[in-house]
């Protein structure tokens, strides 16, 4: 358990001088723009990059692995969904946010850092795919859900268009698909630009944790929502444990890979979650609670998740 916690500590601490920093220098949140674009545009792409080119192309095409996974998040989103829509009766647009914040975790930010760190170089394949692919997917879905709600008064044509726009000139996308051709084609990477490459991506983790804290510091909760006590449970334990399951039923993958899906799968609510609400004028406020709220949980959870993992408790294969 030891282990664990040292594991943790820095990880968490990241986040906690990030919060700290925030309220005491107070700055405005404008201030946050400049290093989320580094972040977004500049060091976690040159991490993707780095992670995808230096990988087995035959590893980069596990296909039956990433749809194993995304089926197990949206079951999640389905859930959610369903209990918000029937159950609580909310709008189809409130629905939409309250299922990405129940489905989709901070991969983007935490991802890398707490996966690279719990089971070293093995997870980069995993962790660089299902960023991707889950993105690329929140991007369809997310419009499209809203377009449907009568939310987002772009034209098909349109909507369309902003949606490729989005999945297909994503830096996380360009990245991973840039380190793909690399990997198939055999091509060598001149020793300047991987030098500089590995440099960005060395920043990748320290600062997204750090912009985090700040972001959760900048915006504290003002409106817990009615529907926490089970977008927690869905997103904290309820996926992690979906994910598993389904990894595990259909074996086959090294357990590296299972352990580090199962890991993404229980990190809290995506902050991204918050800017499609704000994006969409829709369960802002409460967005942001849930973030926070999840985020500071799953200190807990996760911690609870990687002793179990460790104690051997979750076999990599259930029907070997």
């Amino acid at each position: 358990m030891g282990n664990i916690v040292g594991l943790l500590a820095p990880f968490f601490g990241l986040i906690i001088v990030g919060f700290v920093a925030a309220r005491i220098t107070r700055q405005d949140q404008a201030a946050l723009g400049w290093m989320n674009t580094f972040i977004i545009y500049a060091a976690l792409p040159a991490l993707f990059f780095k992670l995808v080119s230096g990988t087995p192309i035959e590893e980069l095409t596990r296909f039956d692995f990433i749809l194993t996974d995304l089926g197990a998040t949206y079951l999640i989103f389905i859930l959610v969904f369903a209990v918000g829509y029937i159950i609580r009766r909310n709008s189809l647009a409130d629905c939409t946010i309250q299922s990405f914040a129940g489905a989709y975790g901070n991969i983007g930010y935490m991802g890398p850092g707490i996966a690279l760190l719990a089971f070293g170089e093995k997870a980069a394949v995993p962790v660089a795919l299902i960023v991707c692919f889950e993105n690329a997917l929140h991007f369809v879905v997310a419009p499209a859900m809203m377009a449907m709600a009568g939310d987002d008064k772009r034209g098909p044509l349109q909507l369309v268009v902003a949606i490729a726009q989005k999945v297909f000139l994503h830096p996380f996308i360009l990245s991973a698909a840039a380190g793909f051709v690399v990997a198939a084609s055999g091509l060598q990477v001149p020793a300047a630009f991987q030098n500089f490459v590995n440099y960005l991506a060395q920043a990748a983790a320290p600062c997204a944790l750090f912009a985090m804290g700040v972001t959760l510091a900048l915006r504290p909760v003002k409106r817990v929502p009615a529907e926490i006590y089970y977008i927690v449970p869905a997103k904290l334990i309820l996926h992690p444990i979906v994910v598993y399951l389904a990894l595990a039923s259909v074996g086959g993958f090294d357990p590296a890979w299972i352990y580090s899906a199962v890991l993404l799968a229980a990190l809290p609510t995506a902050t991204n979650v918050f800017v499609i609400g704000q994006q969409y004028g829709v369960w802002q406020e409460r967005a942001s609670a849930t973030v926070l709220i999840t985020t500071t949980l799953s200190i807990v959870s996760v911690t609870a998740l990687l002793y179990v993992i460790d104690s051997g408790l979750l076999p990599p294969e259930l029907f070997p």
